[in-house]
């Protein structure tokens, strides 16, 4: 086995692609609700859109059949989860998984975007 560490090999930066059948409602959501800036967007009607929000990217991509999957489709990790959790149950979206400490050391909670996608939040417990 080669050492990877040793052959210059790099990676950059990775975002979550999320498929939504409404890209506004998706932009809304976002954007909207989240906070999230709009970067890129590509096609008429748009078919892809970039957003970002401090070191987080988002990447959309409209899917009109999209059928959500039954598992966490990104893991985000936040600052103030309270106030997010708070957004999240305002805005009457479903909780999968309510907010709790782990024992692996974060403040978690799960819910679904308008879309179904399944989003996984943490943020690190304070010691």
């Amino acid at each position: 086995m080669t050492d990877k560490a040793s052959t210059g090999l790099r990676f950059g930066r990775i975002a979550a692609m999320l498929p939504v059948k409404d890209m506004a409602r998706a932009h809304d959501f976002y954007a909207g609700t989240l906070g999230f800036s709009k970067t890129f967007e590509n096609g008429d009607p748009v078919g892809f859109m970039i957003l970002k929000r401090d070191g987080a990217e988002l990447h959309l991509t409209l899917q009109p059949d999209h059928k959500a999957a039954p598992f966490n489709v990104a893991h985000m990790m936040v600052e103030d989860i309270d106030t997010l959790d708070a957004i999240i149950r305002g805005q009457g979206l479903r909780i999968l998984k309510g907010l709790r400490d782990k024992d692996y050391g974060l403040r978690a909670f799960v819910f679904e975007d308008p879309d179904g996608n399944r989003i996984d939040v943490g943020e690190p417990l304070r010691r």
